[in-house]
């Protein structure tokens, strides 16, 4: 009888060890980095042990997912991953969306736009996709004007009016906080912006809508788009108890997109 226990104990306990699964999540520092920490202990009670690397680029976690470094990532918006796709020729795609960051403009010489002088300075991303949002920002705020027909792709080249003759400089999106004591202006990021002690919504003079196609995403490989591990990541995140902790944490900085 005692044999017939033990061995019904220690099926049991390989079915358990059978369930849970290892994976590496990519983020970026800050909101994306704290997000993750509250999924992962939502996913450990489902049998899903997520282990976090935290990057401070925007190009990194994408090539790492794509070596196969990263079983998924969420640090992007989707015209963002589109560009890489394009660019770089990863096989990844976006499986479920997570947050909204609206981009902000911070200033520490003005308080709003139209106090900047003829000549004044701007900083925005300098990767296409953000460099090309910050600029759609700009003209919505009416301060320079831009091709239209361009969309999200558009270039510091496809600036139509500049009334102001802002002087614009692309500079890497984490440097973004630290250009504040030298440019005028700097359109920056919400996870950079948050990292560096700032709220969208109280510190910027200018802030970006809520807009659809800059959602962030969950990205893996193409060959993990039906994995039972990632349908319990997806799960993890779009709970409610993820939701309750971004409206607790951020204020409003940072919005759920499920």
């Amino acid at each position: 009888m005692k044999k017939i226990i033990l061995a019904a104990a220690l099926t049991v306990f390989a079915a358990g060890s059978a369930l849970a699964e290892d994976i590496k999540v990519g983020v970026t520092p800050g909101p994306h980095a704290q997000i993750m920490e509250k999924v992962k202990e939502i996913a450990a009670t489902k049998g899903l042990n997520i282990e976090i690397l935290e990057f401070s680029d925007y190009v990194v976690p994408n090539q790492a997912l794509a070596d196969g470094d990263l079983h998924a990532n969420s640090f992007q918006h989707q015209p963002y991953l589109d560009n890489q796709v394009t660019d770089r020729g990863f096989g990844i795609v976006s499986v479920a969306s997570n947050v909204n960051f609206p981009m902000g403009i911070y200033s520490k010489k003005v308080k709003g736009l139209d106090e900047l002088e003829d000549g004044a300075s701007v900083a925005i991303p300098n990767d296409p996709t953000n460099g090309g949002r910050a600029l759609l920002l700009l003209a919505d705020k009416g301060l320079i004007k831009v091709d239209e027909a361009k969309g999200v792709k558009v270039t510091i080249a496809d600036v139509t009016e500049n009334p102001k003759n802002i002087q614009i400089i692309e500079l890497d999106a984490a440097q973004l906080p630290r250009s504040l004591d030298d440019v005028d202006a700097s359109a920056i990021n919400t996870n950079y912006a948050i990292e560096a002690g700032m709220n969208p919504k109280t510190d910027s003079i200018a802030l970006e809508g809520e807009k659809a196609p800059y959602v962030n995403v969950i990205a893996v490989r193409l060959e993990d788009q039906d994995t039972e591990w990632l349908k319990t990541l997806i799960a993890s995140y779009h709970n409610d108890d993820v939701k309750a902790f971004i409206a607790e944490e951020f204020k409003g900085a940072v919005i759920p997109s499920w």
